[in-house]
């Protein structure tokens, strides 16, 4: 996993261009008027000397001073950020207990990004929102000085405006001096705001008056392993016991035996230990060691009443630039995502995410998300980007897909980690197939390892449900694939009492169960 690192040097901004040399015909000017003075002498007019017309550039070659259009430059494909429709290889997965990554998982959107492509298993899986890009890229073509301009038959035209112009101009600076001395010695004409206009008043609810509530209580964390590698991310404080809340993939390189510090926007740094971590939700965490008795939790919304359309507000570290702010709206709600760092040892992390267009890029990963009121309803993970990458590091960047964990979920899995230290799943006892599908979610004939494909008495054998049935509907919400089934399943707790629409033999049916339980990430 690699996630993001702080400090990336930003590029120079380019000088101006050099100022084109004179043309050996044309006489210096002489110095300006000073006063009131009027009638400074012209330059000469330069003689007219007879040139062939300028030549037509070739129909391929670029233009001096402007970059040459780009013939042969293959742009990168994006990726795709399908919900359930990704190419993955066909056969059975693992049971709800622990299905493997579907290939081409999204990535996660945070400091430390888990690869580049975008979130949801599909064509172009969504990448963690995490790492920070490389320094950036040049800053546009070079600049060239113009060659002399021909002088031609219509020379005499030319040297008779240049005369008119240069006539004007010394008159026109003429009055112009004069007229700006004469205003100088009546007192400045600029006007300065008063006390009161320079006093906005930001309302409660106002994005400013969001902001800067929340910024105190958010984090950016950078996480390091034992050998030296690790990246950025973001966390929020949680409790006022010193917790933070963050991504599981901002802080897996410090788990064996790394290193985690929490910075404020206030500078303040503090060293903090992990908790617990939950790979399959994407959320972990950490606490402060001597946190400081003034810690304002963030208050927590309630991710099942928000509507598509909400404003949202998203604080972060995109690319190593903390205590960054930016907006958007939902712009959609109970979208699947699967992700993971791609690694063959892998197991992904599942949620039925919500969909925003505030800006999110890796760094984001494990910050919050926020209503217009300033309640945090979603943990922001993932990212869905184009499969080029920005600031000359192969990373990509936001086009304006981002990707986070409903905060009713995330709270649950907090909660259970600070108690336990591990994360408890729900689970219906069936393994499914993740191969691309847009039927529902097939109850393979075998799970993992040759064990049966539905678990003798648990909640799916007890429900009647068998290998070939194919799980359309878990309560109101319509499934398409395994991975979109696993999400869904995994926003409930286990204890939940659920209804399952299936279809076997071409018939429906619907059955209630009882999900199960399974803890750790073993």
């Amino acid at each position: 996993m690699s996630t993001e690192n702080e400090g990336n040097a930003v590029p120079p901004a380019p000088s101006a261009p050099p100022v084109p040399v004179a043309s050996p015909d044309a006489s210096p000017q002489g110095t300006a008027p000073e006063g009131n003075a009027q009638g400074a002498s012209l330059p000469p007019v330069p003689r007219e000397t007879p040139a062939p017309p300028p030549a037509t550039p070739a129909a391929d070659q670029p233009l001096a001073g402007r970059p040459p259009t780009g013939h042969g430059a293959t742009p990168a494909s994006p990726g795709t950020t399908s919900t359930g429709h990704g190419a993955t290889p066909a056969g059975p997965a693992p049971d709800g207990s622990w299905p493997p990554p579907p290939p081409g998982t999204p990535s996660y959107g945070d400091g430390g990004a888990y690869g580049g492509g975008g979130p949801s298993y599909g064509g172009g899986s969504p990448s963690y929102a995490g790492d920070a890009g490389g320094p950036g890229t040049g800053w546009g073509a070079s600049w060239q000085q113009p060659a002399p301009k021909p002088r031609g038959g219509r020379g005499g035209l030319v040297a008779a405006v240049l005369v008119a112009a240069l006539a004007a101009g010394g008159l026109g600076g003429g009055l112009g001096y004069t007229l700006a001395k004469d205003r100088d010695d009546r007192g400045s004409t600029t006007v300065s705001a008063t006390d009161s206009a320079t006093q906005v008043k930001r309302a409660p609810g106002t994005i400013a008056n969001v902001a800067a509530k929340a910024l105190p209580s958010t984090v950016t964390i950078q996480a390091e392993s034992s050998d030296g590698e690790g990246g950025t991310g973001t966390g929020f404080v949680f409790d006022t016991q010193g917790h933070i809340v963050t991504n599981n993939h901002v802080v897996a390189e410090a788990v064996d035996g790394g290193r985690l510090t929490a910075t404020f926007p206030s500078g303040k740094k503090y060293d903090a230990e992990i908790v617990g971590h939950a790979q399959g939700y994407d959320v972990a965490v950490i606490k402060l060691k001597n946190a400081p008795s003034d810690l304002r939790p963030l208050a927590l919304g309630d991710s099942d009443k928000v509507a598509v359309g909400d404003e949202t507000i998203a604080i972060g570290a995109p690319f190593g630039l903390s205590n960054t702010v930016t907006t958007g709206i939902i712009s959609a709600k109970d979208r699947p995502v699967a992700s993971s760092d791609g690694s063959s040892t892998s197991k992904a992390s599942y949620m039925s995410a919500l969909q925003t267009d505030a800006s999110i890029n890796p760094g984001n990963s494990g910050g919050p998300l926020l209503d217009a009121s300033g309640a945090v309803i979603g943990i922001n993970s993932a990212i869905q980007s184009t499969g080029s990458g920005g600031f000359g590091s192969g990373q990509s960047g936001s086009i304006g897909l981002g990707f986070a964990i409903p905060i009713n979920q995330a709270k649950y899995v907090a909660q259970q980690l600070i108690k336990t230290g591990k994360p408890v799943y729900a689970k219906i006892g069936a393994s499914v197939s993740l191969e691309d599908s847009s039927d529902g979610a097939k109850i393979t004939d075998q799970g993992t390892s040759g064990a049966a494909a539905v678990e003798s008495g648990g909640p799916a054998d007890k429900a009647g449900l068998k290998p070939g049935d194919v799980i359309t509907k878990l309560d109101d919400h319509v499934i398409d694939s395994g991975p979109t089934l696993i999400g869904e399943i995994w926003t409930h707790q286990p204890g939940d009492k659920v209804t399952i629409t299936y279809k076997r033999g071409g018939q429906e049916h619907t059955v209630d169960l009882t999900l199960g339980a399974r803890e750790g990430d073993s």
